[in-house]
């Protein structure tokens, strides 16, 4: 049996090593349980099921958190199967987002590994009648004095067993033999041969496909809807208090059902479009809150030999998940069952407790692969509509989202506007930097260079939906919230300051640097970038840096500009990345090389158009991301430093990627872009100002 066909039922019935939690529900501990049985069952097998509230999304999280389990428990790696997103069998998680799987999450079950392993020596000892000291464990055989041996399921076979020891010591990572590896990935087979399952691929029987009426924009109101036509034609039609929908056995046939339904809105007030938001931002944000102040900006004025101001402005962005919002559901004798493309498990099962007004012990949510999700997938409507819609009909339903509808519901990351006014001394030194963020947050807002007269303000952020009504539809979390923003801001404006003191972008950057950390990767980058001062028809080079959530990364590119079309070309980038102990290398450079083609969108392409509340962007046709023929080439250097404990690695490469374009078509051409993306049309314009 594989763990994903075990129920709950079985699952604490069977034989395996499980020490039960305590009876209170798994909230109650604010935050992860205590008790490492939470995490691990052994099986009478010798199969291990690594249980994580944790999901996967594309990132590699499945095979990373694997490797840590395998590692501490002394196992094979191939005999670890990953339980994932399943709030009936796995403990509590706050969702997958923030780089947070092994930041966060790696020492919580590594330390509820350790544990078992204690455990399970203790009981070899008992067995095999030989001090712990003196045992030798691998691959799950617990190995005594002469030919003595006994395996975690011979130990553990036919029984429960309640014991514990208490928190016990982790590995250092020079003892690591899985992690620091690169073995295939978990999830590779089952992606390359489409064995994969995503929330919309579960076809159960008696199975209606629901499409939704939707809005033409955000803030119109539904004043009548006729669904005769749709009726006449076989659908079946709910109308649950807002949520009017249509439903069918055949998705096409439901497609032909909407379109039948003649709706007729109140259109919403004229609000701002994505040319007027900017003035708006800086209006309606709110009162600035100071989160980073050092020295005097008076005495930096004083000793600046000039100010340099400049603003610099990001559009609204999609997440653009290939896989849309996705769910299907069943609710059946009081109870709810929804497997949902989402990466918040937990909380989205108390969301449809609420909704179906039942007790959360009662819905079960399932997250089965997740075809992308950015932050975009925090929220889970179409599950809440799933779960209503078979609560109504009695039957499953399927709710899966086309492009259009993502686009309308998504929570883009926000418009922002940052202005910054600076100052260098006479021996090309910072003296003065007064910093002002709007709408954006304040996540590393604040600079690690060496500056000593400084200041940092946030006017708003990205949480909360739409915080003060600030934006005309909702704004959340998008891979590195407010930092890919304040990083291009931060380091755009670097580049201007280090061309005013006629420095090299390197040399300034490391002449206004102590951080030894940064020092370390900016020369690791430069190193492999083989950078030097240099100019060619038509090209140039950028540098970039960042630290987010304690890891370090520098960026390094090669950009060809057309001056005639204005199209930039990403050539080449260097990513140098310092996350402290690597658990897979492969997986961390995938990620840096999934981060920076996908920083490319955000810096060249991505963005969205709207009009009084109206969404324009339908498709790909408009909205346009980062091709396979884009692509540059990527290096990716990770920074040995197993000193370090484990950061984030999936959202530090993808935040340098504007400025770091911004820079090298500066470098290439003296045009200074400072609104992302960085389309062909504002190439050309800075182009005629330079």
């Amino acid at each position: 049996m594989k763990p994903d066909d075990l129920s709950r039922r079985d699952f604490l019935a069977g034989p395996g090593l499980l020490l039960l939690l305590p009876s209170a529900p798994v909230e109650a501990f604010q935050g992860y349980p205590d008790d490492f049985n939470a995490y691990l069952h052994i099986g009478a097998d010798g199969r291990v099921a690594c249980l994580v509230g944790k999901v996967e999304l594309g990132q590699g999280s499945m095979t990373a958190l694997a490797q840590l389990l395998a590692d501490e428990l002394d196992v094979a790696l191939d005999s670890v199967d990953m339980v994932m997103g399943d709030t009936g069998r796995c403990p509590w998680d706050m969702g997958t987002f923030g780089s947070l799987s092994i930041r966060q999450f790696g020492p919580v079950l590594r330390a509820a590994a350790a544990e078992a392993r204690a455990v399970l020596l203790q009981m070899a000892s008992e067995r095999l009648k030989t001090p712990v000291e003196k045992l030798h464990v691998e691959t799950g055989v617990v190995t005594g004095q002469g030919s003595a041996r006994v395996s975690y399921a011979e130990l553990v076979q036919g029984k429960r067993i309640e014991r514990r020891l208490g928190r016990q010591p982790v590995k250092s990572p020079a003892a690591f033999r899985v992690a620091g590896q690169s073995p295939r990935r978990k999830d590779a087979i089952d992606k390359v041969t489409g064995r994969a399952r995503y929330a919309g691929d579960f076809r159960l029987p008696g199975l209606l496909h629901a499409r939704v009426l939707r809005p033409p924009a955000h803030g119109a109101a539904l004043t009548s809807a006729d669904t005769s036509a749709a009726e006449r034609a076989g659908a079946q039609v709910v109308r649950d208090g807002e949520l009017l929908a249509v439903l069918h056995a055949h998705r096409d046939l439901a497609d032909r059902a909407l379109a039948l339904v003649r709706a007729r809105y109140e259109p919403p007030r004229p609000s701002v479009d994505d040319r007027t938001v900017f003035d708006h931002l800086l209006k309606a944000a709110p009162p600035g809150q100071v989160v980073g102040e050092s020295g005097s900006l008076a005495e930096g004025e004083r000793l600046a030999a000039g100010l340099i101001e400049e603003t610099y402005f990001n559009s609204y962005v999609a997440h653009a998940a290939l896989e849309t919002h996705s769910a299907t559901a069943v609710v059946e004798n009081g109870k709810a069952t929804v497997w949902a493309s989402t990466q918040t498990p937990f909380s989205l099962r108390q969301q449809i407790a609420q909704a179906l007004q039942f007790p959360p012990e009662n819905v079960r949510v399932i997250t089965p692969y997740v075809g992308g999700g950015f932050g975009g997938k925090s929220a889970s409507r179409q599950a809440l509509e799933a779960a209503r819609l078979a609560r109504v009909t009695g039957r499953p339903v399927q709710v899966v989202w086309d492009r259009a509808e993502e686009f309308f519901y998504d929570t883009f990351r926000p418009a922002a506007v940052v202005r910054i006014r600076s100052g260098l001394t006479g021996a090309g030194r910072i003296a003065l930097w007064d910093y002002h963020v709007f709408c954006a947050g304040d996540r590393e807002a604040k600079q690690f260079y060496d500056i000593p007269h400084q200041r940092t303000v946030s006017s708003g952020g990205w949480g909360g939906g739409n915080p003060a009504g600030l934006h005309p539809f909702a704004v959340g979390p998008w891979r590195a919230p407010s930092v890919n923003t304040n990083t291009f801001a931060r380091e755009s404006h670097i580049d201007i300051l280090a061309a005013k003191a006629g420095a090299d972008p390197l040399e300034f950057r490391l002449r206004h640097l102590s951080d030894k950390r940064m020092r370390r990767v900016l020369e690791a980058a430069a190193r492999q970038f083989g950078w030097k001062p240099r100019k060619r028809p038509g090209g140039g080079a950028g540098v970039a840096c960042a630290i987010y959530l304690g890891t370090y990364v520098a960026t390094m590119a090669e950009v060809a500009v057309d001056s005639r079309t204005g199209k930039a070309r990403v050539e080449r980038v260097v990513c140098a990345q310092d996350q402290g102990v690597v658990v897979s290398p492969d997986g961390s450079r995938q990620q840096i090389e999934g981060s920076i083609t996908m920083g490319l969108g955000y810096a060249l392409s991505e963005e969205v158009h709207f009009r009084n509340g109206e969404v324009l962007e339908r498709n790909f046709d408009s909205y346009e991301i980062p091709r396979f023929s884009w692509l540059p080439r990527i290096e990716a250097v990770l920074i040995d430093n197993p000193e370090t404990p484990a950061s984030g690695c999936g959202e530090p490469p993808i935040v340098t990627m504007g400025a770091v374009i911004a820079n090298a078509i500066c470098d290439a051409t003296r045009a200074r872009i400072r609104r992302l993306p960085m389309t062909p049309e504002r190439v050309r314009q800075a182009l005629a100002v330079a």
